[in-house]
C-alpha cells in the first residue's frame, strides 16, 4: 500500500468541466408553505368539510350480506 502525495494536484475531470454549465443550485431544503388562502376559499373549504361530516354522520349503513352455506352449495 503507497501512500498519497499530499502535494500532487488532482486530475481534472473533463466530463464534469463540460457539463458543468448544465448544472444548476439546487436549495439544500425545500420551503413548501401552503398559501394564503382568502374568506371565499376559506369559506368553500368550511362548507365542504361540512358536508363531507354530514355524510358520514348521517349515511346509511348496508348491512353486509351474509353467505349461506347451503345455498352456495346448491348454485355449485
Amino acid at each position: 500500500m503507497g501512500r498519497k502525495n499530499k502535494n500532487k494536484a488532482k486530475k481534472v475531470n473533463i466530463k464534469r468541466e463540460r457539463y458543468a454549465k448544465f448544472k444548476k443550485d439546487k436549495p439544500g431544503a425545500l420551503d413548501v408553505r401552503m398559501p394564503d388562502l382568502t374568506e371565499d376559499v376559506m369559506a368553500e373549504t368550511r362548507v365542504a368539510d361540512e358536508r363531507i361530516g354530514d355524510f358520514w354522520r348521517h349515511r346509511v349503513k348496508v348491512p353486509e350480506r351474509e353467505v349461506n352455506e347451503r345455498r352456495m352449495k346448491s348454485k355449485r
